[in-house]
C-alpha cells in the first residue's frame, strides 16, 4: 500500500552520500497470548532486512498492553502508551486480550478496538493471498488467489459497543451509524487500493433491506464517478459470502461496513489456511497499526508453535506504508521470502499440517531474505 502518512512526505528520497540515517519509530505491542510469540518473529524478519537496506533504520520501543495490563494496572491501553503510539511512525501489535479477562460489564478487553477509534484509523485493509493449493479447504483453488477485504472500522454496528445496557431491560439495541464522511474516505482507500490492484472493486451491503446501507451505496457511487478507470460491482453481504466460497476469483478489492468486513475477511481468511495467513492494517490519515487477523490463541500460547506468517506479513504492509523507497522495497524482500518459504507445503506450523515451530518458521522466511 501507498503511504497515507504525512509523517512519511520527509522521507520520500534516498538518502544522498553521506546524509544521516532517516530512522523510523515504531511502536510495538505484544499483547497477550501468542501475541508476543509471533511479535518476536516478525521483529527478527525486520532486523534480517533492515541490514541490507540504505540510508535507513528502525528504533523499536515495546509497550505493555491488553489484558495482562488491564490485570496489573487496571488499564489495558495507558495514556502514555497511547501518546507513544500517536507520535510513532508506525505500530506493530501482535495480538490483544483474553476471554476471560473482561470488563465488570461482561465485554472483553479489546484495546485494539480502542486503538481504532481513539487514532481515527477508519481502513482496514486485509489482503488475503493463497500461496500453495494445500493450504486451501478447497483443492481446486489455485495460487492465483489474491483479494483484500477493505471495512469502514470507526463506524457501523461497532459505533454501539461502548454503550451500556440494562441486563434487566426486555431489549438492548445496537445502532448501525454510517456517516458521509466515513463513508467517502473508506470508499477512496479502497478506489486508490484497486487502482493499485486489477482495477476492480466490489461493493458489499445490505441496500436491499438497510437504510443504512442504502445510504452506504449511495455514498460509494458519488466516490465511484472519481476513479472511472476502476470496474465497479455491487452485491449484497450475503451473497458475497456464498461467492467467496463457490468462486473468490472473481473478487479483487471488497469495500465494505465494519461488522460485515469482520465477518468476511475470517471467512476469506479461511479460503487460503486461516488467521495464521491473513496480515492486516488500519489505517488513518497519520497514524497505522499493522497486526495479524487472528487472535491471542491461549489454548497455544507458550508452547511455540503459533503460526508468523501474518504476522511477518503484517510488517510487509507496515513497511510498504512508511512510504520510503528503502522500505518499500524492504516490504517486497519480505513477501518474496515468505513465497520463496511456502512454495514448499511441508514448511508449515501445526495449524497447517507442519511440524515446524514458531521461531524455525521466523528463521526459515529470515534466511530467505
Amino acid at each position: 500500500m501507498r503511504s497515507e502518512n504525512p509523517k512519511a512526505a520527509a522521507a520520500c528520497d534516498h538518502a544522498p552520500p553521506g546524509a544521516a540515517i532517516r530512522t523510523f519509530a515504531l511502536a510495538l505491542l505484544p499483547g497477550d497470548g501468542i501475541g508476543p510469540e509471533v511479535l518476536a518473529e516478525a521483529v527478527k524478519v525486520l532486523r534480517r532486512v533492515e541490514q541490507g537496506l540504505t540510508g535507513v533504520a528502525f528504533a523499536l520501543t515495546e509497550h505493555a498492553v491488553g489484558a495482562g495490563e488491564y490485570l496489573r494496572s487496571g488499564d489495558p491501553l495507558p495514556p502514555a502508551v497511547l501518546s507513544a503510539c500517536r507520535a510513532a511512525d508506525a505500530i506493530l501489535l501482535g495480538a490483544m486480550g483474553l476471554p476471560e479477562v473482561r470488563w465488570p460489564d461482561g465485554r472483553e478487553i479489546t484495546p485494539q478496538i480502542d486503538l481504532r477509534e481513539r487514532l481515527d484509523l477508519y481502513a482496514g485493509v486485509r489482503p488475503v493471498r493463497l500461496f500453495h493449493p494445500a493450504d486451501s479447504p478447497f483443492k481446486n483453488h489455485q495460487p492465483q488467489l489474491d483479494l483484500a477485504v477493505v471495512r469502514e472500522s470507526t463506524e457501523g454496528l461497532f459505533s454501539a459497543r461502548l454503550a451500556q445496557a440494562d441486563p434487566a431491560a426486555g431489549e438492548v439495541r445496537d445502532v448501525l451509524r454510517v456517516t458521509r464522511r466515513g463513508t467517502e474516505r473508506v470508499c477512496r482507500v479502497a478506489f486508490d487500493l484497486a487502482r493499485r490492484r486489477r482495477r476492480k472493486i466490489t461493493l458489499v451491503d445490505k441496500a436491499n433491506v438497510l437504510p443504512s446501507m442504502v445510504f452506504f451505496r449511495q455514498v460509494f457511487d458519488q466516490v465511484a464517478a472519481e476513479f472511472p478507470d476502476i470496474e465497479t460491482e455491487r452485491i449484497y453481504v450475503d451473497a458475497a459470502a456464498l461467492y467467496l466460497v463457490q468462486r473468490p476469483h472473481r473478487f479483487d478489492v471488497l469495500v465494505t461496513e465494519n461488522m460485515f468486513g469482520d465477518i468476511l475477511s475470517d471467512l476469506a481468511a479461511g479460503l487460503v489456511g486461516g488467521m495464521g495467513m491473513a496480515p492486516s492494517g488500519d489505517l488513518g490519515d497519520h497514524c497505522a497499526v499493522f497486526q495479524p487477523s487472528h487472535g491471542t490463541a491461549p489454548d497455544i500460547a507458550g508452547r511455540g508453535v503459533a503460526n508468523p506468517v501474518a504476522t511477518i506479513l503484517s510488517l510487509a504492509m507496515l513497511l510498504e506504508w512508511l512510504g520510503h523507497p528503502e522500505t518499500r522495497r524492504a516490504a517486497h524482500l519480505v513477501r518474496r521470502a515468505v513465497e520463496r518459504v511456502l512454495t514448499d507445503p511441508t514448511q508449515r506450523t501445526p495449524d497447517l499440517g507442519g511440524k515446524l515451530t514458531t521461531a524455525q518458521l521466523g528463521d526459515l522466511i529470515a534466511a530467505n531474505l
